[in-house]
């Protein structure tokens, strides 16, 4: 790490340390908040009132919705699906829902994708569940981020980094093969990651004059600068995104995420996070991470409404088919929209194999499931409309 590229001190400062022989500089960020200047006629300002009108928009549909868990699974797999994606993973949201009706590659068979990403995507899935479970009796805090990096990190690569414990050795961001002393950015030592660690658990839980979508873009930064863990860094700070977004109650559920904007602009939002440290170039990050609030409260606008359509619309359908008992299975889907028969059986509390069957065949028949593939669980279903709305490249 070049210290000449952090001369600024507007963000931090930067250490010299001797490890192993080899000597290397570190970047140790300044305690939050940043003096950051928001005024309502600034960019900023207009920005940030934008911003956060669009989620009091999203906030207000998640309020009136009479089943808002239409839209919390499918949005929930989805990020987990694009936050891994940005650290390397070859998962699709396809190949999740797969493996979560416990499809399983068969033996002998080479599988579409790499058992392992289905793994850790699927992780990010639970730890998420999890964290939004826990704020019910723990505020977000060191102890909870700790508890989610368990669960993100459980069965899955980077296990031996223990998962849930924060680092006790020097890490840094690079090349795979780069040593500290040629990263482009080095981390805090451990005795200055703590003491970062305590302040930003401190600002977590104190009142401030920045509205909270802007202390929420500071909190992201700090995080990622921090880099606590020896790995899961990036992953455990935009799941952080979602579940502030819940604890400060500016969203009653998890219905924004970032990993899409953040995926769709990978490299300036390194860039950015970067500049910071580099120059204290606040203000550029702030209008970024604003953007990407405006952007993805209207893509989840926008993917809401084609949910709570395509439900009316398989409502109707099934209504004046006279196939009443199939519609619980059609409102199941948004939640399980790739499932077996036996699944359905257990979802449903049927007694039978073959009353399953019927109700799968009936949802066949008025084209709301196609069949798919065989695989240890049986014949997958697919309610192909569901996926098409989730993976579509813009709502």
């Amino acid at each position: 790490m070049d210290p000449e590229r952090f001369q600024s001190g507007a963000a931090g400062r930067v250490v010299q340390r001797t490890e192993a022989g080899e000597v290397y500089w570190a970047f140790v960020p300044n305690p939050l908040p940043p003096e950051l200047r928001v005024s309502l006629a600034s960019a900023l300002g207009r920005t940030h009132s934008t911003a956060d009108r669009v989620l009091g928009e999203l906030g207000g549909l998640g309020r009136t919705m009479p089943n808002p868990h239409l839209l919390i699974g499918p949005f929930m797999r989805r990020e987990a699906v694009l936050s891994s994606r940005i650290e390397g993973t070859q998962a699709d949201i396809e190949d999740l829902y797969v493996y979560e009706a416990g499809q399983l590659p068969l033996p002998g068979v080479k599988p579409r994708t790499a058992e392992a990403d289905v793994r850790e995507v699927l992780n990010y899935v639970r730890a998420l569940e999890y964290g939004l479970d826990r704020l019910e009796e723990l505020p977000v805090s060191l102890r909870l981020i700790c508890e989610l990096h368990a669960r993100l990190m459980e069965d899955v690569r980077g296990e031996d980094a223990r998962p849930g414990e924060f680092r006790d050795r020097q890490n840094w961001i690079g090349a795979a093969d780069c040593k500290r002393g040629e990263a482009p950015f080095v981390a805090p030592p451990v005795d200055e990651m703590h003491s970062a660690l305590d302040a930003f658990e401190k600002y977590l839980h104190s009142i401030n004059g920045f509205p909270p979508l802007i202390r929420l873009a500071l909190v992201h930064y700090q995080f990622e600068a921090i880099h606590p863990f020896i790995d899961g860094n990036g992953r455990i700070g935009r799941l952080l995104i979602s579940l502030l977004l819940v604890h400060w109650e500016l969203l009653p559920s998890p219905l924004l995420y970032l990993s899409a904007f953040f995926e769709r602009h990978r490299q300036r939002y390194y860039d950015l996070l970067m500049a910071v440290s580099e120059r204290g170039a606040w203000t550029d990050w702030v209008l970024f991470f604003l953007q990407g609030v405006i952007e993805q409260c209207g893509d989840a606008l926008a993917r809401a409404k084609k949910l709570q359509d395509l439900q009316s619309e398989w409502t109707r359908k099934l209504s004046r088919a006279g196939a009443y008992k199939a519609r619980a299975l059609a409102e199941l889907l948004f939640g399980y929209p790739v499932l077996t028969v036996p699944q359905v059986q257990k979802l449903l509390g049927l007694k039978t194999y073959q009353t399953a069957r019927k109700r799968v065949q009936r949802l066949v028949d008025a084209g709301i499931l196609v069949r798919g593939k065989r695989g240890p669980g049986g014949v997958e279903y697919v309610a192909a409309e569901i996926m098409r709305v989730l993976t579509q490249a813009d709502a």
